[in-house]
């Protein structure tokens, strides 16, 4: 059997100011944009193209979901953005903006980088260490 996590939903206060974020801050795809209804829009980015993993961007319509907004994960990190060159893509979104929490570490499984996208959800910015199996 293969299984793979397609979606993950992130709450936001607005799609256009989620997408703006995402598309030029993070230089991910807009994969989706589709109206579902007045109210309520299908947003799918991606870090990539062809990523398996995707980010549904859901507008808050609670006060609940508005509560969650930027505090996912009440304070830890939530996302772990790969990359296959650490230092080029911190030094892209140093320059697009992009808040980081911490100065880059060297860590036994790799580089890595908090940073906080427009709501204040953390994300691991990360290059993993080569396997040597």
């Amino acid at each position: 059997m293969r299984r793979r996590i397609g979606l993950l939903t992130l709450i936001v206060k607005d799609y256009d100011e989620a997408i703006s974020y995402y598309v030029q801050k993070l230089g991910f795809t807009l994969q989706e944009d589709r109206a579902l209804s007045a109210e309520k829009r299908w947003v799918v980015v991606s870090p990539a193209s062809d990523a398996e993993t995707a980010v549904l961007l859901a507008r808050a319509a609670l006060p609940r979901q508005e509560s969650a907004v930027g505090d996912q994960t009440g304070g830890r990190v939530f996302l772990f953005l790969e990359t296959d060159n650490f230092w080029r893509d911190f030094g892209t979104l140093s320059e697009n903006g992009v808040h980081f929490l911490e100065s880059p570490r060297v860590e036994p499984y790799g580089v890595v980088a908090v940073f906080e996208d427009l709501y204040g959800n953390r994300w691991d910015l990360i290059q993993k260490k080569a396997s040597t199996d």
